[in-house]
């Protein structure tokens, strides 16, 4: 517990514990639990945003926005969580469906979850899941063309976006860059935004996989709105204020088991 005596570098660790929790914190609420100041307050968190810990906003900050290496190395990370989560995103599935499948490295773990032979038809954006998918069998798969950017390995730009505008899907699976219970969906580049607006609107329902570190925070590009999603998958132990946040703006919300 903290005091009046607390060092600035105990109060800082406590606000980024308070900040992976909660997803956002504000300086009124820290002021009075920790018995000091709003103006020490501000001075921690301009101290945190200037070591990049940190988004200081009106009020309060946010948790750092997410920066993603190019998709090769995202494989390589969470493996295990990524898996937990895509049985549980796979399991919503529904026979015969048409499944808007965006990039990423989580999403690459879906397809490869997939169920086979229930006459599914996928339609993707990137290369690798394409790929994946046609190897498995049993199921339909087309690749959308475009310019192919490295770094997202996938198709993306203006013919991408036509594309994807003329499509209808029964459920889609956004690529989840950052997500937040009030602020929504975000992406990291700016063209990828559109096209993943693109493709909420060509979808009936739309499907959120987030590893715990993209709960609660925001990027660049804002994507839709927190009322677009119809079901969040999280991981096991994802923060319990982090769930109560999008089950009290209606999000509907499934666990992975353990991994």
């Amino acid at each position: 517990m903290t005091t009046p005596d607390t060092l600035p570098g105990e109060r800082q660790q406590t606000i980024l514990r308070l900040l992976r929790e909660q997803g956002r914190v504000f300086s009124a609420q820290l002021a009075l639990q920790m018995e000091v100041s709003e103006d020490s307050i501000r001075r921690d968190l301009r101290e945190l945003a200037s070591q990049g810990l940190c988004r200081k906003v009106h009020g309060g900050a946010l948790p750092a926005a997410v920066e993603f290496p190019p998709l090769p190395a995202r494989h390589a990370q969470q493996p295990a969580q990524k898996h937990a989560l895509a049985l549980a995103a796979a399991a919503c599935i529904r026979p015969g469906e048409r499944i808007l499948l965006d990039a990423g490295s989580t999403n690459s773990a879906i397809a490869a979850c997939l169920p086979q032979q229930q006459g599914l038809h996928v339609i993707t954006n990137a290369p690798d899941i394409a790929l994946a998918l046609l190897a498995r069998g049993g199921m339909e798969v087309t690749l959308i063309g475009g310019r192919l950017d490295p770094r997202a390995g996938a198709c993306i730009g203006a013919q991408t976006l036509e594309t994807v505008a003329g499509l209808r899907a029964d459920v889609c699976f956004i690529g989840t860059c950052a997500v937040d219970a009030e602020a929504g969906l975000w992406a990291i580049d700016g063209e990828e935004a559109p096209l993943k607006r693109a493709v909420l609107a060509a979808s009936s329902r739309c499907v959120a996989v987030a590893t715990n570190d993209k709960l609660g925070t925001q990027a660049a590009y804002r994507v839709g709105g927190v009322e677009q999603i119809d079901l969040l998958v999280i991981e096991h132990d994802a923060p319990d204020a982090q769930v109560a946040a999008f089950a009290r703006r209606g999000v509907d919300i499934q666990r992975a088991a353990p991994y």
